[in-house]
C-alpha cells in the first residue's frame, strides 16, 4: 500500500531509500533552497521518480538562501575540502533545514491522506547535523503525530546505519549511483575533494561498488 511521502534530494541516501521503499511511496518531495548543488541533484530526483512512476514535487524555499548563513548556500563561503568530519563540515549546516522540510512534508502527507513521512538521514550525519540525530527524529515524529489528525509518523530507516551500509542496500537493489549527486560544490562534475565527495568515494569502495563517478581529482 502506498502510504508514504519521502524527502528526496537526488543524493545516494534518499535515492536508495526511494528504491528500497518504492512500493510504499506515493509522493516524493524535493526542495530547492538555494544550495550550491540543488541544480545538479534535483534532476536525478526527478529521473528516479519518473523511472518508478512516483509523483514528484519540487518546493522552492528561496528564503533560506536570502536569510540563512551556510557555506552550502549560494553566496556563502567556500565548501570545505578534506574529510567528512564534525569541525570540517560544520559550516555546511543550514539552520533547522530538515525540521522545516519535514514540517512541509507532513502537511503534504496529511493533505494527500498518507500515513508516513520518510527521511534518509544516517549515522554518519549525526555528529555534524543536529537535525539528523536520533533524538531529533524521535521528537519530530512525536510532534508530527501530535499535530496531525491521523497521527502521521516519521520513519527514518537509515538512522543507525552508515553510508557504506546504505550503499550495500543500493548494491543489492542494483542501483546505478552515477545517477545520483553528492558534491556540495555543485560544479559540472564532482570535485573529488570536498567532504561529501570523499564520503561518497569511501562508501562505494567499502561496499564493493566500482566507483564510476567522474571527479575533477
Amino acid at each position: 500500500m502506498k502510504d508514504s511521502v519521502i524527502i528526496l534530494s537526488g543524493g545516494m541516501d534518499s535515492v536508495t531509500l526511494l528504491h528500497e521503499y518504492k512500493d510504499r511511496i506515493a509522493l516524493a518531495i524535493s526542495f530547492h533552497y538555494g544550495s550550491k548543488h540543488n541544480d545538479k541533484e534535483l534532476p536525478f530526483a526527478k529521473q528516479h521518480c519518473d523511472e518508478l512512476g512516483i509523483k514528484h514535487i519540487v518546493i522552492s524555499m528561496d528564503f533560506m538562501q536570502q536569510y540563512f548563513s551556510s557555506s552550502l548556500l549560494q553566496g556563502g563561503e567556500e565548501i570545505p575540502e578534506g574529510n567528512y568530519t564534525d569541525e570540517n563540515m560544520k559550516s555546511t549546516v543550514v539552520p533547522f533545514r530538515n525540521g522545516i522540510m519535514l514540517s512541509i512534508a507532513a502537511g503534504f502527507a496529511e493533505n494527500y491522506g498518507l500515513k508516513h513521512v520518510m527521511m534518509a538521514n544516517h549515522a554518519g550525519d549525526h555528529a555534524i547535523y543536529p537535525d539528523c540525530r536520533p533524538l531529533f527524529a524521535e521528537k519530530m515524529c512525536e510532534a508530527i503525530a501530535a499535530g496531525t489528525y491521523d497521527g502521521i509518523t516519521l520513519e527514518t530507516p537509515y538512522t543507525n546505519i552508515t553510508k557504506t551500509d546504505i550503499a550495500k542496500h543500493g548494491k543489492a537493489l542494483g542501483l546505478d549511483y552515477t545517477k545520483t549527486w553528492s558534491c556540495y560544490k555543485g560544479g559540472e562534475i564532482h570535485c573529488g575533494k570536498c567532504g561529501t565527495c570523499n564520503e561518497r568515494k569511501e562508501a562505494l569502495h567499502d561496499a564493493g561498488i566500482e566507483d564510476k563517478t567522474v571527479y575533477e581529482e
